[in-house]
């Protein structure tokens, strides 16, 4: 059983080592700000639709 899992976790340490490409310094912060514009763009996009329905919402049910 212990050589089963050993042989596991050679086989994963391999496979990230020597197998998986990994993105570039510059890859992977064109990724980063191109994640962070998109959430920023739609949590505009919401806030933008929240303050839309309150002032209907204010409309069909003035105070």
């Amino acid at each position: 059983m212990f050589k089963s899992i050993a042989n596991y976790c050679k086989s994963c340490y391999d496979e990230l080592v020597h197998k998986v490409t990994w993105p570039t310094r510059k890859e992977l912060t064109q990724s980063a700000v191109l994640v962070l514009t998109a959430s920023l763009i739609i949590a505009i996009i919401v806030w933008l639709m929240d303050i839309a329905f309150k002032a209907i919402m204010s409309l069909v049910y003035p105070n």
